[in-house]
């Protein structure tokens, strides 16, 4: 941007409000500070005041009841012949971990064997923990059965977690008395090696975290040795985001890996030889992967390897061996297009799995290794989800299948690759496949929570400022009147290339598709939108590249052109239309308040990033340097300031109502911005804006399925009273 230029909002930076000299409320950043917490509870007392009523509280029971719902899909991972779940349910809000077999599971009523009640065990040690995931001991027989894990939990559904070894057949912890490891609450990333030694990042006193607050060393802990004795295995800079060790215990192919995470999206990848580490010799920008003899590579950017360029989004495959040799003759498994990218990829005993989006909508591929052939796996329907994965890569070639969308409750399948009889669960034997499966099972379908045929899916396009082309997905009414006035709620993301695709969600549907209130004197519920703008990764990481650091308007004009492209479709008008996000979609809602109030009715920001003068001080913020660009350096703060909502607040503008919302607990982006940037605006005198704070939950907001529905109740009740005139009045 030149100087003195407006830029696409009109807004020119030399008269943005110069204010991080004289934040005045950098008190509001002592996150259990007595005054910032009275300031808090206040805020929370005050929207409780205007939202919780009896048709409050009944919405968000009936949002609780789809959490709750037994009848969920209890999604598995199988490890030996035991298939692994984690479940929360009314009975056990705090969640149970449990197994069974695969005959029980296929079965309406599972038999399961439970192995961790977290209610129980917060019950008797009197801390509320939250289930953060178990790290389990890979046996060296492959007949033997698993027998020991590393627990996470966290007591307050941060980031920071506390490892515990669990001895799986005996159901309860190994004492640290009798040398159970046993790792106090941060940021730890861990792996096995082998029974009685562990490879541990965590903090271990000054120095041993990153800028980013991660953990900068891995270091090889015994058992019965302490954190203070572990020898120094692995370590990166301080300025870098994270290091780490793993060890692969693949049969055969037994290895330990490092990798430095320079920052978001570049890093470094190290093989263990002997007394040394080296290096996967690629640019910092290429993702590797490595699986039995075969390295993949994904540049993020175009590539040129020898005379041939390897476009970004790319996926290459070699053997290790080989081009740890010296050779580079890549094969490349899969080329994106202008309509078509990569999401992720999965490996079972004989192929390899490729999710991909072709304009939003899922296409799955199977390549055979060696040859790398692909063909196409059929059951994908257009402007829907399927994600496929392998069961177990060294079991055969079954496959998961999930399909979902806006309006098709999910679905759990299992297929075969080369089978005769797709679902059986059984293995296939090596080389028995023909390359491509002849359908899935379905083997669980989630339930139903509202009338999903009354409504219909589009997908369209919006032109952004720049003439890009932008999909959304419109969920509404069949009988939707293109009046502009359909209360609707534009919801989107755009940051660190995650895609919004596809997906059912109960709880939307009961919120806000079929809510009904007497709008313009007709009877409607609600239009909900998933934009798909730059910054994401739906077209690839280009897509992403496009809005990022100097370019990050981007992603904002692709939002703000779907909301005007929605106005000048009938769908709706500026006083009818919402939006919400949360974290970078925080981010992105809060430019659309501050830099394009006239679009919007209504503003739901949560757990977000707002004040992007000091986000690189508060809790993980500088690990997104990569993505947004580092404030204190004067010329990228130039760029930086444009999109800080914190700093783009004026007095006298006609902002519309916010409501934001954000948790204690969080130690990814921290509630702190949030408090502050709600402050400022009551200082300038904003009216209605409004504030509520979960004292725990993490970056989620909820740590139950309790405080989810209170917090997706409350965004949502919000929005619809705002956008149907009656924010002050109980409906």
């Amino acid at each position: 941007m030149t100087p003195n230029a407006p830029d696409a909002a009109g807004i020119v930076p030399e008269t943005l409000p110069d204010t991080e000299g004289r934040d005045e409320f950098l008190w509001l950043e002592d996150i259990s500070g007595a005054a910032p917490l009275e300031w808090v509870s206040e805020h929370n007392a005050r929207s409780d005041a205007l939202l919780v009523t009896p048709d409050y509280s009944a919405l968000e029971s009936r949002v609780l009841e789809v959490l709750d719902s037994t009848d969920r899909i209890p999604m598995v991972t199988k490890r030996g012949s035991w298939y692994y779940n984690f479940w929360r349910d009314q009975e056990h809000p705090r969640g149970l971990w449990r197994r069974t077999d695969w005959e029980s599971y296929r079965s309406n009523h599972p038999d399961w064997d439970v192995l961790l009640d977290l209610d129980g065990l917060s019950a008797g040690e009197g801390v509320p923990w939250v289930w953060a995931g178990a790290a389990l001991l890979r046996p060296i027989d492959p007949d033997a059965p698993y027998e020991r894990a590393m627990v996470a939990l966290s007591p307050d559904g941060g980031d920071a977690v506390t490892y515990r070894e669990f001895a799986l057949e005996d159901r309860r912890f190994v004492d640290p008395e009798a040398g159970g490891f046993v790792l106090p609450t941060a940021k730890t990333r861990l792996s096995w090696l082998d029974a009685d030694t562990l490879y541990v990042g965590t903090d271990f006193g000054p120095g041993s975290l990153t800028t980013s607050s991660y953990p900068r060393s891995s270091r090889i802990l015994r058992r019965g040795g302490t954190l203070s004795e572990a020898e120094l295995y692995f370590e990166v800079p301080p300025e870098h985001l994270t290091g780490s060790v793993a060890h692969d215990p693949t049969p055969g192919f037994e290895r330990d890996l490092a990798f430095d995470v320079v920052d978001f999206f570049s890093s470094r990848t190290y093989l263990r030889r002997g007394d040394d580490w080296v290096r996967v010799e690629v640019p910092d920008t290429v993702n590797v992967s490595l699986h039995r003899q075969w390295l993949l590579l994904r540049p993020r950017e175009d590539w040129q390897v020898g005379q041939t360029l390897h476009p970004g989004g790319s996926l290459l495959a070699i053997e290790l061996e080989a081009f740890l040799a010296g050779d580079r003759n890549l094969v490349q498994a899969f080329l994106p297009d202008a309509r078509t990218s990569l999401q992720s990829w999965s490996w079972t005993e004989n192929f390899l799995l490729l999710n991909l989006l072709a304009d939003v909508s899922s296409q799955v591929r199977v390549v055979e290794p060696g040859t790398w052939s692909d063909r196409p796996l059929e059951g994908c329907p257009p402007l829907q989800t399927v994600d496929v994965s392998a069961v177990d890569d060294e079991d055969g070639d079954d496959y998961w299948q999930v399909s979902s969308g806006f309006l098709t409750p999910s679905t759990l399948s299992r297929g075969t690759l080369g089978h005769p009889d797709p679902g059986s669960g059984a293995g296939t034997a090596a080389g028995s496949g023909a390359g491509v499966g002849s359908g899935a099972t379905p083997v669980r379908a989630a339930p139903s929570f509202f009338p999903e045929d009354d409504y219909e899916v589009q997908q369209h396009f919006a032109v952004s400022l720049d003439g890009t082309r932008v999909p959304y997905f419109q969920v509404a009414s069949r009988q939707l009147a293109l009046d502009g006035g359909n209360p609707t709620l534009l919801s989107g993301y755009g940051g660190f290339e995650i895609s919004r695709t596809p997906a059912y969600s109960g709880a939307v549907g009961r919120t806000w598709l079929d809510r009904r209130a007497l709008v313009a004197g007709r009877e409607r519920g609600g239009v909900y939108v998933v934009a798909n703008i730059r910054g994401g990764g739906e077209y690839g990481p280009g897509w992403h590249r496009a809005a990022l650091q100097e370019n990050r308007h981007r992603a904002y004009e692709d939002f703000a052109a779907v909301a005007e492209d929605l106005v000048r479709r009938g769908v709706t008008s500026r006083e009818r239309l919402g939006c919400e996000g949360r974290s970078n979609g925080g981010l992105l809602v809060g430019n659309m308040l501050t830099r394009y109030p006239q679009l919007f009715g209504a503003v739901s920001c949560g757990v977000p990033l707002l004040d992007m003068r000091r986000y690189t001080k508060l809790s993980a913020g500088y690990s997104w340097i990569a993505e947004y660009g580092n404030p204190d350096l004067p010329e990228q703060w130039e760029f930086i300031r444009t999109f800080s909502p914190y700093h783009l607040l004026q007095a006298g503008t006609d902002y519309p109502p916010a409501f934001i919302w954000t948790a204690t607990s969080d130690d990814r982006v921290g509630p702190v911005q949030a408090r502050k940037m709600v402050a400022r605006m009551e200082d300038l005198g904003v009216p209605d804006v409004w504030f509520y704070e979960s004292l725990e939950g993490g970056h989620a907001g909820a740590s139950d399925n309790r405080q989810a529905a209170r917090l997706h109740t409350a965004s949502h009740e919000f929005l619809w009273r705002a956008l149907t005139g009656s924010l002050r009045q109980p409906l």
